[in-house]
């Protein structure tokens, strides 16, 4: 199986890295496919397994860390897991494209730790914790604690942008697309 590329979006929840995921995945679709990540958390919403996630049981989830199925995974919230199957990425890669994720911070580091030169790891930075907040109580998805849960991980997140191989401020989010858009296919060419 040829081993394609890996370009990891991380950055805190609310930060847009999903919209310019769906961005870069709309313009370049020919190349790129999407990385469906494992959770133990259950399905909210419209949400669809095998599209938005794969579902799985806290006790599939765990049986799966100890037959050594993820490339990388981590208890986000108590209780609460996501992972990396290392089934998904070689799915990808037998289709003969590059796989793109939308992962949490910890996540996206270990996958560039992981696999080097071959991946590239961006950070989506937001203007501010103010406009985090904002923008995660516009979307009306999460509990006024979650909220609170957020921020108080983007923070910490925050942090580690200087560990990524780029960062994207995403003040507008046409231009952070645009700015994705060029520098993923740098690093395809």
């Amino acid at each position: 199986m040829q081993e394609g590329k890996l370009i990891i979006f991380s950055a805190p929840s609310g930060s847009g890295k999903t919209t310019i995921v769906r961005h870069l995945l709309s313009k370049i679709s020919d190349k790129l496919q999407f990385s469906i990540s494992a959770t133990s958390r259950p399905q909210r919403g419209v949400e669809e397994n095998g599209k938005d996630y794969y579902y799985l049981s806290l006790e599939e989830f765990k049986q799966k860390i100890k037959n050594n199925e993820f490339l990388e995974w981590e208890e986000v919230y108590a209780g609460t897991y996501y992972g990396t199957l290392r089934s998904e990425v070689e799915r990808i890669w037998a289709l003969g494209k590059h796989v793109i994720f939308d992962i949490d911070v910890q996540g996206g580091l270990n996958l560039k730790h992981q696999f080097g030169n071959k991946a590239l790891a961006i950070f989506v930075m937001p203007p501010s914790i103010k406009i985090l907040e904002e923008r995660l109580k516009l979307r009306q998805t999460d509990s006024f604690e979650s909220i609170n849960l957020r921020l108080e991980k983007a923070e910490k997140e925050l942090q580690t942008a200087k560990l990524f191989d780029r960062f994207i401020l995403n003040e507008h989010i046409e231009v952070a697309c645009e700015e994705a858009e060029k520098v993923v296919h740098a690093f395809l060419e």
